[in-house]
């Protein structure tokens, strides 16, 4: 895989912490776009762990080249590490596809378990999105009048929460410790109360459920530009 920080010392912690984890080779170390670019076109690794900020603007150079990278190299996986919750960043990650993306806080390179899973996910081509981006997604279109998630029971919110970190029905299973088939029911019935439609594929499942909870922070944050 390949990194890219600005930060020397915050490169030299997560290179420590992706030296620690079994099955992760880092073939390349970038501190700005065009080094990361430039290493990822030389080495094709199957997935990039980046900084959502770095030079030469710091605004939002790993999205970019996440987007970049599904025309240029349709198979290298991208995870994006931010330091704030940034919803819109998130979706504008996904909005190409959410197959082979994920979106962190940076807080998670501390979890190796959690980072490895991320990892893990991208390689696999499916999709991860930190739990606390979808927490305030779910919370936000709560506070909306009109919302539909009023029409969805504490179970089924919890679990839309799990669709939009990426995990599947079995992982989600696992987790609230019952069967695949339950799982499967109440999905189907979050599915049909926020009009979703329906899909087995974990990556349009993720990218269904951001798109739904981001549609109107968008719309509102377009009209205030």
């Amino acid at each position: 895989m390949a990194l890219g920080e600005d930060s020397f010392l915050a490169r030299e912690g997560i290179v420590s912490a992706l030296e620690s984890i079994d099955g992760v080779e880092l073939v390349a170390a970038c501190g700005d776009l065009d080094e990361l670019r430039a290493a990822v076109e030389r080495e094709r690794p199957d997935v990039v762990l980046t900084d959502i900020r770095m030079p030469p603007t710091n605004t939002d150079e790993g999205v970019r080249l996440a987007v970049e990278l599904r025309s240029s190299c349709p198979e290298v996986g991208v995870v994006v590490l931010s330091q704030h919750a940034e919803p819109l960043y998130a979706t504008t990650l996904f909005d190409e596809g959410s197959a082979r993306r994920a979106y962190l806080l940076k807080e998670r390179v501390k979890d190796r378990d959690e980072l490895w899973r991320a990892l893990q996910e991208v390689a696999d081509g499916g999709s991860v999105v930190d739990s606390r981006i979808v927490d305030e997604l779910v919370a936000f279109q709560r506070r909306r009048t009109d919302s539909k998630l009023d029409e969805l029971t504490p179970r089924e919110l919890e679990i839309l929460g799990l669709i939009a970190e990426g995990r599947s029905n079995t992982a989600i299973a696992a987790k609230l410790v019952v069967t695949k088939r339950a799982i499967e029911r109440h999905i189907n019935q979050i599915f049909l109360k926020l009009d979703l439609g329906d899909s087995e594929d974990v990556s349009k499942r993720v990218k269904a459920v951001l798109l739904y909870l981001n549609g109107q922070l968008a719309a509102s944050a377009g009209g205030a530009s």
